[in-house]
């Protein structure tokens, strides 16, 4: 996989591409085992937490990062100040980030948070796909780009009566990396919205 390329990033330890850390961990391994660990009491505590009065808005999303990541990373929360891109992928310029994040989560908010086609599964995951790949695109944070804006669209999704998406198969086989670029280099979020689509399912109601 090849990795992040920025225009002036201090955040990695010299000759490494594992971020400063609060833990002095200098090992790929060993970071992506504590980030999971953390990533997954994140699911927990929010799930658990979550109902129809939480409002998922941009204070939410970047809570998400802050709160799942500040035991490890200082930079957790904070939006990123440098230019970001991957392979041929060039993420939004850090100068229009947090104009382009107020646009994004400001639609959402018109868009009642997918409230009135949440019961459409075809609709619902049209939606979903646009404002992800709007996410993705935005790349917003230092590191954690990814997994944070899924947790916020599952967050998203479970808040209307859907269970977690399931990404394992778009995963496994690059369909999820795949329909990513397509959503940074060309705005096209129609193969995320068959992955989404396919991943969505509700959660089995007991009488």
């Amino acid at each position: 996989m090849s990795k992040y390329r920025s225009s002036k990033s201090s955040i990695y330890i010299d000759g490494t591409d594992v971020p400063k850390n609060k833990l002095g961990i200098e090992n790929t391994q060993d970071i992506h085992e504590v980030e999971n660990i953390l990533l997954e009491e994140a699911y927990a505590k929010l799930s658990s937490s979550l109902n129809t009065k939480t409002i998922l808005d941009e204070t939410y999303f970047i809570n998400l990062h802050k709160k799942t990541f500040e035991s490890l990373y200082d930079f957790a929360g904070v939006y990123r100040d440098v230019n970001m891109s991957k392979g041929e992928s060039q993420f939004c310029l850090a100068q229009y980030l947090r104009s382009e994040s107020k646009r994004i989560f400001t639609e959402l908010e018109k868009d009642k948070y997918l409230q009135d086609v949440a019961s459409d599964k075809t609709t619902f995951a049209k939606k979903l796909a646009y404002y992800q790949g709007e996410l993705i695109a935005l790349h917003p944070f230092y590191e954690l780009n990814g997994r944070i804006t899924r947790l916020y669209v599952d967050m998203l999704a479970m808040v209307h009566g859907y269970k977690p998406i399931d990404y394992s198969g778009a995963i496994e086989n690059g369909a999820y990396i795949d329909a990513s670029i397509a959503c940074v280099q060309y705005a096209d979020a129609s193969l995320l919205e068959s992955i989404l689509f396919c991943g969505l399912s509700r959660f089995d109601i007991v009488n």
